[in-house]
């Protein structure tokens, strides 16, 4: 009998441990919340990153970016919240295009990069892009924006709405030109 009554005790023991801990178990709404919001949080995050692309051992591009963070979920992408420089080179391995923004993102399933705020393009000519959108279709080479543009050249000042270009931007047109104002050297100033 006293088997018996040691057998249940030892039978009901582990049966009210668990119940006792199903029944402590209690989901904190901030805890969950805490945990859910996690999801939007970088995988990856640089400071002072420097990228090379390079084919044949030839440097093709080089990107720099204060902070760079990279998100992993139903498209990944990365962003450099702080800005970038982007280098291109041509076959000498001189620079041959510049472009600086305030913001990009790299969309990497498109492999298409958009950068934002104070975007400026310079080519090996020194033809000067200004706009505040651009993005660059990297598979196809191509850039371009719907947005307001300003484009600088040693003689002109042309403005206008949209642009498509080659990615050094050395073969450009602007869709909507809303005006070209002609730069006069010092001589023709002077002669007034």
């Amino acid at each position: 009998m006293i088997r018996r009554v040691s057998l249940n005790i030892i039978k009901v023991i582990p049966t009210i441990f668990f119940a006792g801990i199903l029944c402590s178990c209690e989901n904190d709404i901030e805890e969950v919340n805490a945990l859910s919001s996690k999801k939007n949080e970088p995988i990856r995050r640089g400071k002072n990153v420097e990228l090379i692309h390079s084919e044949k051992a030839q440097i093709k591009m080089r990107l720099t970016a204060p902070l760079m963070e990279e998100y992993d979920g139903e498209k990944n992408y990365t962003e450099m919240p702080l800005g970038i420089q982007v280098n291109l080179y041509d076959s000498l391995q001189n620079v041959s295009t510049k472009l600086t923004a305030n913001y990009a993102i790299h969309k990497t399933s498109e492999n298409i990069m958009e950068a934002k705020n104070d975007v400026v393009v310079i080519n090996e000519k020194g033809d000067k892009l200004n706009t505040e959108h651009l993005i660059w279709l990297q598979d196809s080479s191509k850039i371009y924006t719907n947005e307001f543009v300003k484009i600088t050249t040693k003689d002109e000042i042309i403005m206008g709405e949209g642009l498509q270009s080659n990615e050094d931007f050395t073969k450009y047109k602007i869709l909507k030109i809303k005006g070209t104002i002609q730069l006069k050297d010092e001589e023709g100033v002077n002669n007034k």
